[in-house]
C-alpha cells in the first residue's frame, strides 16, 4: 500500500488562549477575580477603570467655561479630584458610592494587629523573676504551645534542645512548666485534658464548692465522664446524683482550650458574589457591583495604534489592545454565565427562600445544565467559591445542590431537607433520654420519609451532632 496525501473537511474544538481564559476566570472567587483584574491593570495598558461619565461631563465644562481657574488650580486639589474619582471607580458602577470607614472597634477587626499566645506568655515571662537558664527553658516550652494551649512536645525533646546551650535535667524543666501554667490563661502549657483541668481547679479557692471531688474526676476518671458513664462516676466518687451533678458543672466552669482566649484567629469575611431580594412579590437577582469594578479600553492609548505602521511598539500596542478585548469580553461572559446559574438556581429553590431548609428541594448539577444548555462542569466552576445573599443568610451556590430521597406519596425530598428535619428534632429532643438514630428514622417514616438509619447517622456525623450516648445529660 503507497503512502498518498488526502484532503479532509472536518470540526476539531480547540482549546485557544481566550477560551482558557474565560474557564480560568469562570471558576475565580470574587477575591481571586479582583486581584486578577488589579494585575491586568498593572500589565496592560490598554486597560483602565470605568470613569464616572456624569463626574468626567462636569470636570470638562468647568475647565471650558474658566480658563484661568484652571491655571490657577492647586495640584493639591487635583490629587484630592483624581483620589475621588478612583474612589468612585472602585465601586463597579457609575451611581455614586462612597466607602463608609468602620468606626470604633471595627477597624480593629478589620486591620488591627493581634497578639498572639506566644507574645502574651513571653511578656509574663518578661515579668517573672526567671534565672537565665529557666527563661531559656520557659522560651522553649512557649514555642512547642499550639493554638488550644497545650504543649506539644514531650520534656525530654525541650532537654534536648535546652542541652545545646547548657545542661540541665527533667525536675528543672518541670518547675519551670509548672510556674508556666500559672501564666494567663490559666492551664496553659499543659501536656492533656487533665492536666489543664486541674490546674484550673487548683487555682480555685481551697474552699470552692466540689473542688476537690472535681480534682479527683479529672485527674482519675476523666475517661468515665467522656462516655458519661454517670453510674460508675456515683460509685467511684461516692456521690450521690445531685452532688455528681454538682460536681460537673464545676467541670464545666473550666476551659478545656485555654489558649483560645488569646490570639483567636480574624474571622473571615465573605463577599457575595450575588443578591436575592423579592420586589413586588417575585425574587429578583443581582450581581454584586463591588466584586466587578467597571472596565474599559483606553481611549488615548488605543488611538495610537496605526493600521499602516508595522513597527515593533505598533505591534506591541495591538497585542495589548487584543488581550484587553479578550479580557473584557471574558469578564463578561463570566458575569452573564453566574447570573444565569443563580436565576436557574433560585428558580428551583424559591420554597427555600420563603420557608427554610426544610423546604428545600432536590436539585443536581445535571438539572440545572439541562435547563440552561450548558456542561455540567461549567454549572460546577461558577456554583463553587461563589455565594448568594439571602434574607436568610449568604450560601455558596453548591449549597442549594443536593441529593433526594423518596417518600411514600411517590415524591422526593432533598438531603439538606432531612438535615434540618434532624437538626430540629434533635434541638428540641429530651436532653435525659435524646433520640437515637433508630429512633429519628421512626419519626421521619411516620412523616413519610423512609430514610436508613445508617444515613441518619452519615447526616448526623455530616452536622457534627454526636450519637444519643454522647448527647445524653445527666444535668
Amino acid at each position: 500500500m503507497k503512502p498518498s496525501l488526502q484532503l479532509r473537511i472536518g470540526h476539531q474544538l480547540t482549546m485557544t488562549p481566550q477560551l482558557q481564559q474565560a474557564i480560568r476566570l469562570l471558576q475565580l472567587s470574587s477575591v481571586d477575580l479582583q486581584t486578577e483584574i488589579q494585575e491586568a491593570l498593572e500589565t496592560n495598558a490598554m486597560l483602565e477603570l470605568q470613569e464616572n461619565p456624569h463626574a468626567e461631563s462636569a470636570a470638562e465644562d468647568e475647565y471650558d467655561n474658566s480658563l484661568e481657574e484652571a491655571i490657577t488650580y492647586s495640584p493639591a486639589h487635583e490629587d484630592e479630584a483624581q483620589e475621588r474619582s478612583w474612589d468612585n471607580q472602585m465601586s463597579g458602577t457609575s451611581r455614586s458610592h462612597h466607602f463608609q470607614a468602620p468606626h470604633g472597634n471595627e477597624i480593629e477587626t478589620l486591620n488591627g494587629t493581634q497578639i498572639t499566645l506566644q507574645d502574651h506568655l513571653l511578656w509574663q515571662m518578661q515579668l517573672t523573676p526567671f534565672s537565665d537558664t529557666d527563661k531559656l527553658i520557659a522560651i522553649a516550652i512557649i514555642d512547642a504551645i499550639n493554638e488550644d494551649g497545650f504543649l506539644i512536645c514531650t520534656l525530654e525533646d525541650i532537654i534536648a534542645t535546652i542541652k545545646q546551650v547548657c545542661d540541665i535535667d527533667e525536675s528543672e524543666v518541670e518547675a519551670v512548666l509548672h510556674r508556666i501554667q500559672h501564666f494567663d490563661p490559666i492551664g496553659v502549657a499543659s501536656r492533656n485534658l487533665s492536666e489543664c483541668l486541674k490546674v484550673q481547679l487548683e487555682h480555685l479557692p481551697s474552699q470552692f464548692p466540689w473542688r476537690n471531688k472535681a480534682k479527683e474526676l479529672v485527674t482519675h476518671h476523666l475517661e468515665l465522664l467522656g462516655k458519661r458513664d454517670y453510674p460508675a462516676l456515683k460509685r467511684r466518687l461516692g456521690l450521690s446524683l445531685e452532688d455528681l451533678k454538682e460536681v460537673i458543672l464545676c467541670i464545666q466552669s473550666l476551659n478545656p482550650r485555654p489558649g483560645t482566649k488569646i490570639g483567636s484567629k480574624t474571622p473571615e469575611y465573605i463577599v457575595p458574589d450575588v443578591y436575592t431580594f423579592k420586589k413586588e412579590g417575585i425574587w429578583q437577582i443581582e450581581l454584586n457591583p463591588e466584586c466587578t469594578p467597571q472596565l474599559r479600553i483606553n481611549d488615548h492609548y488605543a488611538a495610537l495604534i496605526r493600521r499602516s505602521d508595522s513597527s515593533a511598539d505598533n505591534q506591541f500596542l495591538r497585542n495589548q489592545l487584543q488581550e484587553a478585548r479578550w479580557f473584557l469580553k471574558s469578564i463578561e461572559n463570566r458575569n452573564e454565565t453566574l447570573l444565569k446559574v443563580a436565576r436557574a438556581i433560585i428558580e428551583q429553590q424559591q420554597a427555600f427562600l420563603e420557608y427554610g431548609e426544610e423546604a428545600m428541594k432536590p436539585l443536581v448539577l445535571h438539572d440545572i445544565a439541562t435547563s440552561l444548555e450548558m456542561h455540567e462542569s461549567t454549572i460546577s466552576r461558577v456554583t463553587t467559591q461563589k455565594y448568594l445573599h439571602t434574607p436568610r443568610g449568604t450560601f455558596e451556590l453548591k449549597y442549594f445542590f443536593s441529593s433526594h430521597v423518596g417518600t411514600d406519596e411517590g415524591g422526593e425530598c432533598s438531603a439538606t431537607a432531612i438535615r434540618a428535619l434532624i437538626k430540629k428534632l434533635i434541638a428540641s429532643e429530651n436532653r435525659k433520654k435524646p433520640l437515637s438514630d433508630c429512633k429519628l428514622a421512626q419519626i421521619l417514616a411516620e412523616q413519610g420519609i423512609q430514610v436508613a438509619r445508617r444515613t441518619i447517622a452519615k447526616y448526623r456525623e455530616g452536622m457534627t451532632i454526636p450519637p444519643s450516648n454522647e448527647r445524653k445529660q445527666l444535668i
